[in-house]
């Protein structure tokens, strides 16, 4: 039996903003955009390469926005992904050097944070 997570729910406070910071500026690909009814949006938005998206709306979840920490991308360069992510206007930290990866860092406007992970080499 497969269990494939393929869905992340983000909490924000404003829908279009978080859809242009993650669209635009993050360079995800904006999927879905489907107004369910007068309470319910749903937007779907993947980073590219990726088999798991994130969702952003309204009436999807009652975390707080800006509450969703530590979700995390791999790359594989993080130098080249901060500088793709600042060029695009994330305000991303430098790269930083772990035993277990270079890594990344940046929040989107509501603060959800994010880090962005280049994996070691295997030896």
């Amino acid at each position: 039996m497969d269990y494939k997570l393929e869905l992340i729910t983000v909490p924000v406070s404003d829908v279009d903003r978080a859809k242009a910071f993650y669209a635009e500026n993050a360079g995800f690909i904006a999927e879905h955009d489907h107004k369910v009814d007068e309470r319910i949006r749903f937007v779907q938005l993947t980073p590219p390469g990726s088999a798991c998206s994130i969702a952003i709306g309204s009436g999807l979840t009652d975390a707080a926005p800006g509450s969703a920490q530590g979700l995390q991308l791999i790359v594989a360069d993080a130098e080249a992904a901060r500088e793709d992510l600042a060029g695009r206007g994330v305000e991303v930290g430098d790269v930083q050097d772990f035993p277990w990866g270079r890594f990344v860092f940046f929040k989107d406007p509501d603060g959800n944070g994010w880090a962005v992970q280049e994996l070691p080499a295997r030896s």
